[in-house]
């Protein structure tokens, strides 16, 4: 598996700003003998009647057919993630975003190290019962990452009681294993998920925000989401003021998996990648009082940094690190209004796409874009 990091503080808060963004990520490789078998020596006429770790389930895909083009991996690989975007106007964002990634980080470390250590037979190794690990199924490991936001969300809390200090930060968080990506979020951090074979961009988060309820209420297009005023209140968030019990408290988080190809890059970034433009209002009202009309909406178009960008940039890199540097240009050319971070996963030992189905893993279309994030208060409380 292969990775790329990076972290920037955003043109227009590089001179007296902080950086409230924190992003952690854990890869571990495993491999044993000569790994597993390469099914490229099965089209050579080479047989090996080892035993390759798979079953007659696993040689098909989800839909039953055979799958195209398929090898089995040398090694494998088990990656946790945690990206955490501080919210801007209150006193220890930048506390609760480190809260959140070193306190998720470390509560996976379990879970991860159960699928690590599942399924030896895949390296010819035989254990018995009593030293076996099974896998994680699906469902625990959608807890665990369930159950450690919460408790990240807990340790904030603790932190504002100790120190009165209100604390609130976004999150995603995920752990990619045999193939999957399971991965939550609470807030409108992203994750994005490309594909090298089908040069295609899907959106695997919807934002936690006024404006994506606007738009799912119809009350605002695509557009005018891009730069709607309120695009920087979020609606659900970890952490929180002071005088609550951290032992109590709860937080709702959204939660999904989805299949993993070879092909796939995960791209997980806080909004300040797409928040970058500096002039939003004007824009939304242009955009508005010309009766929504097709040049303002060119205008606005040009002004942020759209999916489309996005996925123009990942596929045309040499690198992973290459498409992060020119993301973090992009957005401070366009800007640089907020802190922005971006973490790119890829896994070249993964079957290949398959080439005669459709590939849709997306959770929402057309996403929205917001901008500094702004907790909204429960009803009654004081903001």
């Amino acid at each position: 598996m292969i990775y790329a990091t990076n972290y920037d503080i955003g043109e227009r808060k590089r001179s007296s700003g902080i950086n409230e963004d924190s992003l952690a990520v854990d890869v571990i490789e495993q491999g044993h003998r000569d790994g597993l078998r390469d099914r490229s020596e099965e089209a050579d006429g080479q047989t090996d009647d080892s035993h390759d770790g798979t079953d007659a389930e696993a040689e098909r895909d989800e839909t039953g057919e055979e799958s195209e083009g398929r090898s089995e991996p040398r090694n494998r690989s088990v990656a946790t993630f945690v990206l955490a975007d501080g919210a801007g106007g209150y006193e220890a964002g930048d506390v609760a975003s480190y809260v959140a990634t070193t306190t998720i980080t470390t509560e996976l470390q379990d879970v991860a190290s159960r699928a690590l250590r599942s399924d030896p037979d895949a390296f010819d190794v035989t254990l018995p019962d009593a030293v076996a690990t099974d896998p994680p199924t699906p469902a625990e490991i959608q807890s665990a990452l369930e159950a450690a936001i919460t408790t990240a969300h807990r340790e904030i809390i603790r932190y504002t009681n100790e120190t009165g200090n209100r604390a609130y930060t976004t999150v995603v968080a995920g752990l990619c294993f045999g193939g999957r990506c399971y991965y939550a979020w609470v807030g409108d951090s992203r994750a994005y998920l490309l594909n090298e074979a089908r040069e295609t961009i899907e959106l695997l988060t919807k934002d936690h925000g006024v404006v994506a309820e606007l738009r799912d209420r119809g009350e605002i297009d695509d557009v005018a989401a891009h730069v709607h005023p309120r695009g920087n209140e979020i609606t659900r968030a970890l952490g929180g003021g002071a005088d609550q019990d951290p032992d109590a408290a709860t937080v709702a988080v959204d939660s999904n998996v989805v299949p993993l190809y070879a092909e796939d890059v995960l791209l997980v970034t806080s909004d300040g990648l797409i928040d970058a433009q500096t002039d939003a209002p004007e824009l939304y009202d242009e955009y508005v009082e010309s009766d929504r009309s097709e040049a303002a909406a060119q205008r606005v178009l040009d002004a942020v940094v759209t999916d489309e960008e996005i996925r123009e940039c990942v596929m045309t890199a040499e690198s992973l690190a290459a498409a992060s540097e020119t993301l973090v240009e992009m957005a401070n050319d366009r800007g640089g209004k907020d802190n922005l971070s971006t973490l790119f996963l890829q896994d070249p030992a993964l079957p290949a796409t398959p080439e005669h189905r459709p590939l849709t893993r997306a959770l929402a279309t057309d996403p929205i874009e917001d901008r500094e994030t702004v907790l909204l208060p429960e009803e009654g409380e004081t903001p």
